[in-house]
């Protein structure tokens, strides 16, 4: 679909014949009626439906028609409100769009607003009477938007600078924190992923050009969601230390590896939010200090019933910030921890969970921010 060809009065039209399609596919709906309000309308939104409840009286479903709308500038209207004609028992603002990226339709839910596509994905929800969702279809038409692949090694090392919950409440520039990630990045690179997260408001800009971290806990889960845990070399190894003996020589190569050899994923969670117990000990182990890490523990490469699992990580930010305690070996910190948990298998999804609840909501919360 052009949609250079659907703008203003044709667009509305083709948003309210996708409405109809998807209210009349609910064969017990009846007594319902849509109209496209005139261009000169002083009513704030384009099309209504009006629907009988069982309660008695009508709700009202206020539609406001975008040719597009970024995330960011969907905050700037999430408050608005409608005055229908008739007062109705309930009025419920409703999003029409081309395409509703799924940030989009988070943020609509989280502000208690309806929206619908021209795909036909939608969730329309009238309390009382009705809840309708579907998604997965496929855009009939995408505007082109700013993108950038938090997926990237580049792009997860200013995440990481982001969503660390000591410096969540800071207000950055793009050269600061340039300066902060860890190995170093471009600052065109950075500039591409601050646009990318200011238009999904996941950040706040302010009139001095600085930003600040807004959405800690969707940005976290957008970045999970894009992580590629399997860059990383992983081996089994099996060492007959055991209880102190073993935690005794990874505190030793703590000294020795300048950062290098570290709690991992399951390992990292049993101390920074402990929930799931497991027998076998996770750690990231830079190549560089592989020699010695084997020599001290006396560790060898096995096929099964390894007691060791080492990952050998892709890129040097998973060492970033680490989580460190005396007389012990260090932790990754606790955003890598979680990501790491989530796709490490096993019960490291319900760790991922506890670390989130018990450790991360906390801290940010300490700092400020809503979650």
């Amino acid at each position: 679909m052009n949609l250079n060809s659907l703008s203003g009065p044709a667009l509305e039209k083709a948003l309210a014949e996708k409405l109809k399609q998807l209210l009349s596919a609910v064969e017990w709906l009846h007594d319902w009626r849509l109209e496209q309000l005139e261009v000169d309308s002083d009513a704030g939104f384009d099309l209504l439906v009006t629907l009988r409840l069982p309660s008695g009286g009508r709700a009202a479903l206020c539609v406001e028609c975008k040719r597009e709308l970024r995330p960011s500038v969907f905050r700037m209207i999430a408050g608005k409100s409608f005055s229908p004609r008739g007062r109705p028992k309930a009025v419920v603002p409703v999003l029409a769009l081309p395409s509703v990226s799924p940030r989009v339709a988070e943020l609509c839910e989280e502000h208690g607003w309806s929206w619908f596509d021209l795909a036909g994905n939608h969730r329309l929800d009238v309390p009382g009477l009705l809840r309708l969702e579907h998604r997965g279809n496929e855009p009939v038409h995408e505007l082109p938007l700013a993108k950038a692949n938090l997926g990237t090694m580049e792009a997860a090392r200013v995440i990481r600078a982001l969503l660390l919950p000591e410096y969540a409440g800071w207000r950055w520039t793009q050269r600061e924190i340039q300066t902060e990630c860890q190995p170093k990045v471009s600052l065109g690179l950075v500039n591409k992923v601050v646009r990318y997260l200011r238009d999904e408001a996941f950040i706040e800009v302010h009139k001095d050009d600085g930003f600040k971290l807004r959405d800690p806990v969707k940005l976290l889960f957008a970045w999970r969601d894009a992580y590629r845990f399997d860059r990383n070399d992983r081996r089994g190894f099996f060492t007959l230390l055991q209880g102190k003996r073993l935690h005794d020589a990874l505190a030793k190569l703590r000294k020795i590896s300048s950062g290098h050899v570290v709690y991992a994923a399951l390992s990292a969670a049993e101390f920074q939010a402990p929930h799931v117990r497991q027998p076998k000990t996770w750690l990231y182990v830079s190549p560089s200090v592989e020699d010695e890490f084997r020599a001290r523990l006396e560790a060898k490469t096995v096929d099964s019933g390894e007691n060791l699992i080492v990952l050998t990580p892709a890129d040097a930010g998973v060492f970033y910030r680490l989580d460190s305690a005396n007389n012990r070996l260090a932790c990754t910190n606790a955003v890598q921890t979680y990501v790491d948990l989530f796709h490490a298998g096993g019960r490291g999804k319900e760790a991922a969970e506890a670390l989130l609840e018990q450790r991360l909501k906390r801290d940010w919360k300490s700092q400020g921010l809503n979650v």
